[in-house]
């Protein structure tokens, strides 16, 4: 079976993208982020959430930094920077996009 793209990143992987994009996090941290940013519009489950954060570190895009009990921290790697800024050039594009059609 073939592997996966992360590209386009699906909208929580964006989002966990952009919550590394600002600064290291563990989890929970994430999950809190981005339902204050998205005023509860986005919730990462905890499967959802833990699901991204290995396939993310599988592919080198975080990296782990610290571990504290059970508190993982996670930083994003060059990879990373990359996917997210592509994406975000990407969505931008389709902003533009849609911008130019008439309502």
């Amino acid at each position: 079976m073939a592997k996966k793209s992360l590209y386009p990143l699906t909208e929580p992987m964006f989002y966990v993208l952009l919550c590394f994009n600002r600064t290291d996090m563990c989890g929970s941290d994430i999950a809190e982020y981005v339902r204050e940013l998205t005023s509860g519009r986005i919730v990462l489950g905890p499967g959802t959430l833990y699901s991204i954060l290995s396939t993310f570190q599988s592919e080198k895009i975080i990296d782990k930094i610290s571990v504290d009990g059970r508190r993982i921290t996670y930083s994003i790697t060059d990879k990373g920077r990359e996917l997210y800024q592509s994406e975000l050039a990407r969505l931008r594009m389709c902003l533009k996009d849609a911008g130019s059609e008439e309502v």
